[in-house]
């Protein structure tokens, strides 16, 4: 039972790392995920069954099936969290010009779990909602990493079995002075700012991160900071965190 769970995970994870709508060849699911073409076979015709995979008969192609959007959904619209702060993340979208993004920590990472597109914005980013980010890259990771009680933080550190010597002191200097900034991840000509996000128990329950152009003048990103840092307080505010 267990071996067929991790079967479906990795089939799912084929499409899911492949463009989502995307139709795949048994052939290329099995190069993929190493399974045997008799296995898989029969896997496949029971996650059509469960409407986890679509397949399209002429072409012998097949695809993810409509249910993860439902179950997505339903799981999101769960999520009062998400739709609590959403109005302080529209708002500083519209004043700093900016796109926003929300992420929450999930054991060894993080997820993007809200995106606030700003249509003027110009610069191209990758970070897309669902996206899992390990916890010793991204900004948004380093000012959630920093602001955590020590305990949570130092299970992080040992299990992604990574260094940290060299970041301990920027850890502090983020904690300092309440958010992290840095170049973006997945381009060097964007910068990332984030500020953590807390709840009623001081515990770190996400982080709000805004990408924008990078500038030559350090002065430039005074206003932005200073609208997300206040953004990070209204956002723990309501979560009954009072500072």
């Amino acid at each position: 039972m267990l071996q067929t769970v991790d079967r479906i995970m990795k089939i799912v994870e084929v499409f899911i790392t492949n463009e989502p709508n995307r139709y795949l060849s048994i052939t290329e699911i099995a190069k993929q995920t190493n399974l045997p073409l008799s296995s898989l076979h029969r896997i496949l015709q029971a996650m059509i069954k469960h409407k986890m995979i679509k397949q399209d008969k002429d072409r012998k192609l097949y695809t993810l099936g409509t249910i993860w959007l439902e179950y997505g959904l339903k799981i999101y619209d769960t999520m009062d969290y998400v739709s609590h702060v959403r109005p302080e993340l529209e708002n500083l979208m519209k004043t700093v010009n900016s796109s926003v993004y929300l992420s929450r920590p999930d054991e060894e990472d993080s997820i993007i779990i809200e995106r606030i597109d700003c249509v003027s914005q110009t610069i191209r980013t990758y970070d897309k909602i669902g996206l899992r980010v390990p916890f010793h890259k991204g900004i948004a990771n380093l000012a959630m990493l920093a602001n955590m009680e020590e305990d949570d933080q130092q299970k992080i550190k040992e299990n992604l079995k990574v260094d940290w010597r060299e970041r301990e002191e920027q850890l502090q200097k983020v904690r300092e002075q309440g958010y992290a900034i840095g170049e973006d991840e997945w381009s060097s000509d964007v910068i990332t700012i984030a500020t953590p996000i807390v709840n009623h128990y001081r515990k770190v329950v996400g982080a709000v991160s805004v990408k924008l152009a990078k500038s030559n003048e350090e002065e430039a990103y005074n206003d932005v900071i200073k609208e997300l840092i206040d953004t990070g307080n209204k956002i723990s505010w309501k979560l009954d965190y009072h500072h």
